[in-house]
């Protein structure tokens, strides 16, 4: 024996108001939302009849009026009584795809705040005026209303519960009315004030380019509350999406995404739309209205889909063409924008070749001979690199570019692959990476009789640093100020990363890592000590060996520090003790004194 499921109604009104919709609020747009339906209805068949929906609030009651198409008594057992049934629903013509509900749930919302809605409804295609009253405990009655309606269409009643009253304030409904529906093709008021625009502010008509760009921008600083940078247009024909961007003033952060404000069929479905572009392009705020891009069950989010998909691409094609025309009409504004937002730039940059010309050609990077762009720095220096890190640019800019080599800060956010990328645009660019050891072979030798009289003091520096796996050499560069430079190459980190991890490890790890070091070639970072350098000078002549080791490891400590290099326990160990052996002794030598 086949039986029908039992619906709990207050359960399924549970279930929306806890998991579907994210606040009671949502009824004030189901209402508008069915009273728009039931005039597109009847506009279908009749274009120039009356468009309307009338809220009136009083006292916790709310009505929303509407002269739509109206149902006849079948169609009220149809359509008010049933949840989820979409048959009957492609009967009557009411799943059409210019309807804004299309999931039959949109009268229940108004249990959210009411535990009776009364429905008042008369067909435009004839028949008598029917009253329709459904309770939340999933009772309902039909009957034949006591007063014919003088006109087609349908009230909708409702009164709040003691529980939901905040949400059925005349302010509230108002402010609700507005934010949901302000777009809708046809006049919505409430107690008599209308809430809704003639068109969408940027489908209006202007007198002027101008005045248009003026009223968009002051729409804009109504809508987000900032005065925007620029404004853009957007148009996807195959969404059949319209809008504008608003371009931030400020700096944005692109680990938080901003809400773009997206009307489906000019009904507000939410304020904080994420998806509707491209992940870069996190220094704009949008308002669209599309016609054809899905809501999801709750109607406040995108549907993702491939329609989704392509309208986020040529959404961000339409920002795209917006820049290149910006750096051809206008490179101040171009120069403002980038200083704001490089960021979504540069990650742009990463897979687009003309943004990655853009860059090349407007933005500027930190080099060893001041800020400059790419471009400029390539003409500068045909055989520049770039740091792979802030701290790496930080330590040898000054060095490199004493010596002539150019030097280009790539540790920030994309420009690794940025700067790798650009023998795209420029087949002839060759902005390699800087290996620091290769520096040393820029740097130039001391004099032969300084090494000579140095050689007591390099031995001794030598055995100091030798544990620490260090050499110690002996050139004579610019600048001055700097007395001791560390250089370790790739080869040696990856040395010291593979005994690190040996000494670590467990046995049998210990034999395979040792094994894998004995493949690699040692090559040695280098404590560079520069001549030019007055303490330096002093220290080479140290007749007292013992000092001089304990000078050197405190050198060698202060190129770690100075280079933000890691420091290993080893490393540690010998900077406290060379810090504890010149302590003591000056205090020694004060003492003797």
């Amino acid at each position: 024996m086949e039986n029908a499921f039992q619906v709990d109604l207050r359960g399924v009104v549970d279930l929306l108001s806890r998991h579907l919709y994210a606040s009671p609020r949502v009824y004030v747009r189901e209402l508008l939302q069915n009273a728009t339906d039931a005039i597109t209805a009847r506009r279908a068949a009749d274009p120039h009849a009356p468009a309307t929906v009338a809220v009136e609030v009083t006292d916790g009651l709310i009505s929303v009026r509407d002269t739509g198409i109206g149902l006849n008594e079948d169609e009220v057992h149809v359509l008010l009584a049933t949840i989820g049934r979409s048959s009957k629903r492609d009967e009557l013509g009411l799943s059409r795809h210019e309807f804004l509900g299309q999931f039959g749930i949109g009268l229940l919302s108004g249990f959210l705040v009411a535990d009776e809605i009364s429905v008042e409804t008369r067909s435009a295609l004839g028949g008598h005026t029917v009253l329709w009253t459904g309770r939340s405990d999933g009772r309902y009655q039909v009957e034949r209303a006591e007063r014919e309606r003088a006109e087609p269409g349908t009230t909708v009643t409702l009164r709040a519960r003691r529980d939901a009253a905040e949400w059925v304030t005349e302010r509230t409904v108002e402010e609700l009315a507005t934010l949901y529906g302000a777009l809708l093709p046809f006049e919505v008021s409430v107690n008599g004030r209308r809430t809704t625009f003639d068109a969408p502010p940027w489908q209006a008509e202007h007198p002027s380019p101008a005045a248009r760009r003026e009223a968009l921008r002051s729409y804009g600083e109504e809508l987000f509350g900032f005065t925007p940078l620029d404004v853009i247009d957007l148009r996807v024909p195959e969404a059949g999406l319209t809008g504008v961007a608003y371009v931030l003033p400020t700096p944005a952060n692109p680990a938080v995404r901003g809400g773009h404000r997206v009307y489906l069929k000019r009904m507000l479905l939410t304020e904080s739309a994420d998806g509707l572009l491209p992940d870069w392009a996190f220094f704009v705020r949008c308002v669209v209205d599309a016609a054809e891009l899905r809501p999801t069950a709750s109607r406040e989010a995108l549907y993702e889909d491939d329609l989704l998909e392509h309208t986020r691409d040529e959404l961000g094609r339409a920002l795209r063409t917006w820049l290149v025309r910006l750096a051809e009409t206008d490179p101040d504004g171009l120069r403002a924008f980038l200083t704001l937002h490089q960021l979504g730039v540069k990650a742009l940059a990463l897979h687009d070749d003309d943004m990655l010309r853009l860059v090349d050609r407007w933005l500027e990077y930190e080099t060893s001979a001041g800020p400059m762009t790419l471009a400029q720095f390539r003409a500068t220096f045909p055989s520049g690199r770039y740091a792979g890190s802030v701290d790496e640019f930080r330590q040898l800019a000054a060095v490199s570019g004493a010596q002539g080599v150019g030097l280009v800060n790539g540790g920030y956010v994309y420009d690794g692959e940025i700067l790798s990328r650009l023998n795209r645009i420029d087949p002839d660019a060759r902005l390699a990476r800087l290996d620091p050891a290769e520096l040393a072979t820029h740097l130039g030798p001391a004099e032969p009789d300084v090494e000579l009289r140095a050689r007591p003091f390099l031995a001794a520096a030598a055995k100091a640093l030798d544990p620490l796996g260090c050499q110690v050499v002996l050139r004579d560069f610019d600048p001055a100020s700097l007395p001791a430079l560390y250089l370790t190459s790739r080869a040696a980190e990856h040395h010291a990363n593979l005994r690190e991890a040996r000494d670590a490890g467990d046995e049998l790890w210990a034999d395979v890592l040792g094994a894998l070091e004995r493949t690699v070639a040692a090559d040695r970072p280098r404590l560079v000590l520069n001549h030019r350098n007055p303490l330096v000078r002093r220290v080479l002549g140290l007749a007292d060996m013992t000092l001089a080791a304990t000078a050197v490891e405190s050198l060698y400590g202060m190129a770690l520090l100075h280079g933000h290099h890691p420091l290993r326990p080893a490393d540690t160990a010998a900077l406290n003790r060379s810090f504890l052996g010149l302590l003591d002794w000056a205090v020694q030598g004060g003492e003797r004194g």
